[in-house]
């Protein structure tokens, strides 16, 4: 891990890089940084609750955990660097209102103009893949792209697909789709290059609802057919 400092307030966990080693460690997989990004996460948010750490916001990304309105950076830097974490789902904790225990389930209907080419990249049939979409439990690894928008891991590597060639200009709000390693569900209508599995009636993203967006990093989710 690589702790740098982003403005006067902020911090950086880079975590791509493995603890150094000698001899140095092999590079980590997109599947171990998630792990490690979501373990951090939760630990940060641990201690934030305990009063062991001051920040206003902690945002986790695909490979980093940002930490911003941090009084004084130089001594927040020092402790983390001190502090261990291990990726295990017996240890998560989560921001008051999104508890690692919380479970979402999302009604969807699997009927995605996609699901042939995902077939296709998976080298099986369309059940086989909505068997497999319906039987994986997914968690938010971060938020991004549009409010509300989390990005789900719970796929192996194996089973990442591409984006399509050509972005569609407009994607329905509610579209459930799949690109790289994710999963997501767009909360509002917008362009978009993900390949669509199906779609749901279910309100992802209220700006009168507390909190506005129904995901947020930690949550477990369940795509439950209708």
């Amino acid at each position: 891990m690589r702790i740098r400092r982003v403005g006067t307030h902020a911090l950086l966990l880079d975590l791509t890089l493995p603890e150094e080693t000698d001899p140095p460690a092999a590079p980590r997989r997109d599947t171990d940084v998630s792990a490690i990004v979501e373990a951090w996460r939760a630990e940060l948010w641990r201690r934030r609750e305990l009063g062991e750490l001051s920040a206003v916001e902690i945002v986790p990304a695909a490979t980093t955990v940002l930490l911003d309105g941090v009084a004084d950076p130089s001594a927040t830097a020092a402790r983390i660097a001190g502090w261990t974490v291990a990726p295990s789902a017996d240890t998560e904790a989560a921001e008051p209102g999104a508890t690692a225990a919380h479970l979402v389930r999302i009604p969807v209907t699997f009927d995605g103009a996609d699901l042939p080419r995902v077939a296709e990249h998976w080298r099986t049939d369309v059940p086989h893949v909505v068997s497999r979409l319906r039987e994986t439990e997914f968690q938010v690894a971060f938020c991004g792209f549009a409010p509300g928008f989390g990005y789900l891991t719970g796929l192996p590597a194996e089973l990442t697909v591409p984006r399509l060639p050509t972005p569609r200009p407009r994607v329905p709000a509610g579209s459930v789709a799949l690109a790289g390693r994710y999963a997501g569900i767009y909360p509002s209508a917008s362009p978009g290059g993900w390949m669509l599995v199906g779609r749901t009636e279910v309100t992802l993203f209220d700006v009168t609802a507390d909190p506005p967006a129904l995901l947020s990093p930690g949550t477990r989710v369940r795509l439950v057919q209708q």
